[in-house]
């Protein structure tokens, strides 16, 4: 599945704009991709010009903090946090990211079927390919290894912002690296 821009910025709109997100590409540079991950967080420029989501973009508190509101950690604390997981569950988490608390329970609002805002999380992840990685900081285990399952009630983070709560997926192609995150405060 090819997509083109304005799909892609369609859908990332439509399935984010309600969330406090960080939704962003950045190129990939670096065999340690975290580096690239570190230079996105940043607010690196898509390579293609694609417009994402940043809510905290004009937030006074960036300035003197270009990682805001990320915190400036070294790369390794950022791996040590991050877990691989598989595509269907990246395109399950990109719909859990849609609200805060990280459960599908927010796909209620929408006026989409399930199936509907699938294809929309496909559209997302279609940019970066049929041989892309997926990583996230959710742990919500599912019974095989790099599988999330949220019909489990419990779930863990590897929060790496100065909020409360942060959670997102991190998509990574040979060329890009896509962000998608949201951030809540309990």
């Amino acid at each position: 599945m090819s997509v083109d821009q304005t799909s892609w910025e369609a859908a990332v709109r439509h399935l984010f704009e309600d969330a406090y997100p960080y939704d962003a590409t950045g190129p990939r540079r670096h065999e340690d991709w975290v580096l690239d991950v570190l230079a996105l967080m940043a607010r690196v420029p898509d390579p293609r010009g694609w417009a994402g989501l940043d809510d905290a973009a004009e937030n006074p508190r960036r300035e003197g903090y270009p990682t805001y509101p990320f915190v400036a950690h070294p790369p390794e604390y950022v791996t040590e946090r991050l877990q691989e997981i598989d595509r269907d569950s990246a395109e399950t988490l990109l719909l859990a990211l849609t609200d805060d608390c990280c459960t599908l329970s927010s796909l209620r609002r929408f006026t989409e079927t399930e199936e509907e805002l699938r294809v929309m999380a496909r559209t997302v992840l279609a940019r970066y390919g049929d041989e892309a990685g997926y990583h996230t900081n959710v742990q919500k285990p599912g019974h095989v290894r790099g599988t999330l399952d949220f019909t489990e009630s419990s779930w863990a983070y590897s929060p790496l912002s100065v909020y409360s709560e942060d959670y997102g997926l991190i998509v990574l192609s040979d060329t890009e690296v896509g962000m998608f995150w949201n951030f809540s405060d309990y």
